[in-house]
């Protein structure tokens, strides 16, 4: 009978550290504050992999958001066009570039696109997103399942709430916000 009890704590210290080793946490540094992002590795694991790599390698620190449209999303990302630290940097181009790494198969979900989403930007190919990703402010159910979600804000939304607004239909912004900094947190 002690073997018994034993196989099933044994279980369910398995179950519980595997579990608590699935959640994977953001800190996204903007201007205003902190944003504390919960990411998706069983929903998009390859998405949520190259996020943290690029995020390993301080790629978005200094990225702009390029395009944030108002009750819509603000989109960053663009890591060659896109980063203010960096040479390439083209506020013009921004929006156009990716990272050295290679596209990425879409992972589609049924998780819906609220307010707080974060997701994947891509072309017109379902199989291109590569860095650029975009955060819902508001609920856009037309998005779901055709662009790959891979986490969410879980605090710091009123921060996201604050980034600069572009103008126009596609949401140009001219002197736009960026990314001061993002780490990942355990």
């Amino acid at each position: 009978m002690k073997k018994f009890f034993l196989a099933i704590f044994s279980i369910f210290l398995l179950f519980v550290t595997n579990t608590e080793g699935k959640e994977k946490k953001m800190i996204l540094e903007l201007k205003d504050g902190k944003v504390e992002i919960e990411l998706y590795p069983d929903v998009a694991p390859q998405h949520v992999k190259q996020i943290e790599t690029l995020v390993k390698k301080k790629e978005y620190d200094g990225v702009v958001f390029h395009r944030v449209i108002d009750g819509f999303m603000a989109q960053t990302g663009d890591v060659e066009f896109g980063n203010s630290k960096k040479p390439s940097y083209d506020i013009n181009r921004a929006g156009t570039g990716g990272s050295n790494l290679p596209n990425l198969k879409s992972e589609f979900s049924n998780i819906p696109h609220e307010r707080g989403t974060l997701s994947m930007a891509r072309s017109s190919d379902p199989n291109s997103a590569n860095s650029q990703f975009f955060i819902c402010l508001d609920a856009s159910p037309h998005l779901d399942r055709n662009y790959t979600v891979f986490g969410k804000v879980i605090k710091g939304m009123e921060f996201v709430e604050k980034i600069k607004k572009g103008l126009g239909s596609n949401g140009s912004v001219e002197n736009p916000d960026k990314i001061i900094r993002m780490s990942l947190i355990k």
